[in-house]
């Protein structure tokens, strides 16, 4: 029998990504029948993925803005010809191009994994300047515009989406970034129901992407202001951050600051660390700046910080909110404003998870999802 071939690719993320391969490639390879390969820059290989099966090629290696991102098409397609997949999954705008071009000669199916709005992003971030950012995030809708029938079927990384994107119409299945344990129950360890008073030194966690949008100086001032109270509240900063000189002001802010540890910073953190510093803390921060490219997106560190039972602090945000209502796992605070102490008493002595850690926070139902898509579209492409 032939063995349907998966390729899985991503431009700029590791190819150890998290959602890339550590959910999607991981499901896809306990298919019947199937060989799945997953490409992207280069990073280390998580130690336990030789016994997934899965095939890498970190192919990928270029500053963000250089000739050598434009010379990673010839790249990706030297890898499209060497691997020749029956179905083709990829999470970058950029390689829609070629991957339309390569599906229609070879009847390859095509899946486009949408992980961000990035005419959103790039009009409303301010990475560019005005008129640049404009022109790229125009540029980015008409080349997905254009290229949507090429495309078998969209994932989508967020529910929003399915409103914000004009192009998607009916194929589409929504994969939110839930949590995939390494270990059935990660929260097992703790004592649940969690309240904050009990623990001593207080942790606090922000992990992910580092950056001023995401609310890295506001986690540093929350951890500030709640040192008010609790003296001993101690806070860790993880993650990778793209830009150089917020990278140096940020530790030229902190260096003086004996409560705050930097892990990281110029170099990407692999996710088996992040998660074992989750899996340390008891409250995890998510005080993103509230902004129109991040205010309708679930992000993947809330879906993580709630499956490992910590306590969640995210910025006012109704969608967020109704997530910790219903799991009752954490509460917002809007970070701009100075902590009360009402809102210190609420944060310390209010219980949480006293239903446990809730079940649709976990990556299961989301992989049954993927693979029953993959099937159907693997079952079409060998019936052409």
């Amino acid at each position: 029998m032939i063995r349907k071939r998966i390729l899985l690719v991503s431009l700029l993320k590791p190819v150890s990504d998290t959602r890339l391969y550590e959910k999607i490639g991981q499901s896809l390879a306990k298919l019947p029948d199937t060989e799945v390969h997953v490409a992207g820059y280069i990073a280390p290989i998580p130690p336990a993925a030789e016994n997934t099966g899965i095939t890498f090629h970190p192919v990928f290696h270029f500053k963000r803005l250089s000739l050598g991102r434009i010379l990673a098409q010839g790249r990706f397609w030297k890898l499209l010809n060497q691997v020749r997949p029956h179905l083709l999954i990829i999470g970058t705008h950029e390689l829609l191009p070629l991957s339309a071009l390569y599906c229609r000669l070879h009847a390859c199916k095509l899946v486009y994994d949408v992980q961000e709005n990035y005419y959103l992003n790039l009009t409303t971030q301010q990475v560019y300047p005005g008129l640049i950012a404009k022109i790229a995030g125009n540029l980015v809708r008409f080349m997905e515009k254009m290229l949507a029938p090429a495309i078998a079927h969209f994932f989508l990384a967020e529910q929003a989406y399915a409103r914000e994107l004009p192009f998607l119409g009916q194929r589409y299945t929504v994969l939110q970034n839930k949590y995939l344990p390494a270990v059935t129950n990660p929260a097992a360890k703790r004592s649940l129901p969690v309240a904050l008073t009990q623990h001593r030194p207080l942790r606090l966690l922000y992990s992910g992407t580092i950056s001023r949008l995401y609310g890295v100086w506001e986690a540093i001032e929350f951890t500030s202001r709640l040192r008010n109270w609790v003296p001993d509240v101690q806070l860790t900063i993880i993650g990778y951050c793209a830009e150089a000189a917020y990278l140096t002001e940020l530790r030229a802010q902190i260096k003086d600051l004996s409560f705050v540890t930097l892990l990281g910073g110029d170099a990407l953190v692999p996710h088996h660390e992040i998660l074992a510093q989750e899996q340390r803390h008891h409250l995890g921060l998510l005080p993103y700046r509230p902004h129109p490219s991040t205010f309708t997106c679930l992000p993947t560190k809330l879906f993580e910080y709630l499956a490992n039972g910590l306590v969640v602090v995210t910025e006012e945000n109704p969608l967020w909110e109704e997530i910790l209502r219903q799991t009752n796992g954490g509460l917002t605070h809007a970070f701009a404003q100075e902590l009360t102490a009402e809102k210190v008493e609420q944060l310390l002595r209010r219980t949480y998870y006293q239903k446990g850690i809730p079940a649709d926070v976990f990556w299961k139902e989301e992989a049954q999802h993927a693979q029953q898509v993959v099937r159907q579209l693997l079952d079409q492409s060998f019936t052409c």
